[in-house]
């Protein structure tokens, strides 16, 4: 079997890129830089890369129902036009200081809820939290605690969501109550090596194999997260791989963000583009943000 290679998808210089987002409506992938505040559209048919710029550092977006775009932003939450990017103000955040800590990734969970994560912007432990944004415009706290909010993935079946919280190197994983959008039974599901970097952004093929981004490490490996198994691991050109995402029409292709270096190493020529790597599975569906 040949083994998958990481490939340059878009030379886009991203500062750090995160967040990918397959938009199926539209036949094009969305991702976001954050330290440089734009907005990345891919149309695949036509082959052109769209830039947009924000007013502030995005953290993550997804698609909503009726094809647009909610972002998880510094200072909340906002529903973005896809033509144009204009920000429209959705759900405030109660405590959620923009001075202290902005939101960084998200994903949607099966029933159509928006679920985002914070970091401090001093780097300190414990001060960030995981919360859940319903139609409702209500916003949640689920868990507190946390220290960098990253990566989330369900379980094919939604009964299972996998969670990060990048300097602990592990992946937690949650039972999910979808009726409720409730988490219960946090447990660890993966312990990651020395030589593993940060967890970072991940997402779930249709097989139920957890991909995960390796901050720090160059790679990207998949997982059987129910036994712990890592099952694949693919090299980068780059240091930080900071997370993956499903896309095209059969969901059968993995493209996957980076970012450049931050702590005085090298300049890497390719740092910060957007790679792709041949899967040899198709994602697991994403349901959009229901508004």
């Amino acid at each position: 079997m040949k083994l998958p290679r990481a490939e340059v998808c878009q030379r886009v210089p991203a500062r750090l890129g995160e967040g990918p987002c397959w938009h199926a409506a539209r036949g094009s992938l969305w991702w976001v830089d954050i330290a440089g505040q734009q907005l990345f559209e891919w149309t695949l048919a036509a082959g052109a890369v769209r830039t947009h710029a924000l007013p502030q550092m995005p953290g993550a977006v997804v698609v909503t129902d009726d094809g647009r775009l909610l972002a998880a932003m510094r200072d909340g939450i906002h529903l973005l036009a896809p033509d144009n990017a204009a920000a429209e103000p959705y759900a405030t955040v109660p405590g959620h200081d923009p001075k202290q800590s902005r939101f960084n990734d998200g994903k949607v969970d099966p029933q159509g809820r928006f679920w985002a994560g914070t970091l401090a912007l001093d780097g300190r432990k414990s001060a960030s939290r995981l919360y859940r944004i319903t139609r409702d415009r209500h916003v949640e706290p689920m868990l507190s605690g946390v220290t960098i909010s990253n990566g989330l993935a369900w379980a094919p079946d939604g009964r299972t969501v996998y969670y990060v919280d990048s300097p602990t190197l592990r992946v937690q994983a949650f039972d999910f109550d979808g009726e409720k959008g409730m988490l219960h039974n946090g447990r660890t599901a993966i312990t990651l090596g020395d030589d593993d970097g940060w967890p970072d952004g991940c997402c779930m093929d249709a097989e139920g194999c957890l991909w995960l981004a390796h901050w720090g490490a160059a790679k990207l490996t998949r997982w059987d997260p129910v036994r712990a198994r890592r099952l694949l691991s693919i090299s980068f050109p780059v240091g930080n791989v900071t997370s993956c995402a499903f896309g095209g029409p059969k969901l059968d292709r993995l493209f996957v963000t980076t970012a450049r270096p931050d702590d005085g190493r090298p300049a890497e020529p390719e740092a910060g583009y957007l790679f792709e790597v041949a899967p040899g599975t198709t994602g697991a569906p994403i349901a959009p943000f229901m508004l």
